[in-house]
């Protein structure tokens, strides 16, 4: 009687979803765009060169100096990092990083890089604490990730988009330039790569979804914590 029963319920379980081969291609394209590395290159562009006032003190060079900082520091050495330690199979058997044990030595390695660039911006006495209150949030998010991938594998993806969005969502209210426009931009990107990432990855609704919450909580911790 009990094998009937588990029987009907594993055959009485909703089937999982499969999406047409076209919207996996988006979704795997919005997750290479959107990638978690390049989160923080996005945000500190806009901070530098959009923004009317964050970085209003600095001329053009020194803001090109600054943003190329970031991007090697954020994106280009932890994906070097990862390429490297892929190809000499060293704790990783692709780029891809697909298994949790696989991702401890990558999210070490990115957490020295993420903490290199605030050190520096909150010591420079022309930064603004709203770029190094989003540094800070960005290197907590990626120490959040390190802890939670222990028990289970995060969704990295989310997590930056959870920190992209509270950013902006505490920003605005204390921007004396504050758009809606900056805000309901996060909160598409945020809402695409979360999306993206329930079609075109293998990770639960729990991965994603705790992904975002840690991102949302370390850039609410660094907006309460950080000069």
């Amino acid at each position: 009687m009990s094998t009937h029963s588990n029987i009907e319920i594993r055959n009485s379980a909703p089937p999982p979803l499969v999406f047409p081969p076209a919207l996996r291609f988006i979704a795997r394209f919005l997750s290479i765009v959107f990638h978690p590395l390049f989160i923080v290159s996005y945000t500190m562009a806009f901070l530098i060169f959009v923004h009317p006032a964050v970085f209003i003190g600095l001329d053009y060079r020194t803001k090109v100096l600054r943003i190329i900082h970031i991007i090697l520091l954020t994106a280009f050495m932890p994906l070097f990092a990862i390429f490297i330690m892929s190809r000499l199979k060293l704790f990783l058997h692709s780029v891809r990083v697909n298994s949790a044990k696989e991702r401890i030595v990558p999210y070490l390695i990115t957490m020295i890089f993420y903490w290199w660039p605030w050190n520096v911006f909150r010591n420079l006495p022309d930064s603004p604490p709203v770029a190094t209150k989003f540094l800070l949030g960005s290197f907590l998010a990626i120490c959040a990730a390190f802890f939670c991938n222990i028990f289970f594998k995060i969704s990295i993806h989310a997590t930056a988009a959870g920190g992209l969005l509270m950013f902006f969502l505490l920003f605005s209210f204390n921007d004396t330039y504050a758009s809606g426009l900056y805000l309901s931009i996060a909160i598409l990107v945020a809402g695409m790569i979360c999306t993206a990432r329930f079609i075109a990855s293998d990770h639960s609704s729990f991965d994603i979804y705790s992904g975002l919450f840690a991102g949302m909580l370390s850039q609410l911790i660094a907006w309460q914590f950080a000069s």
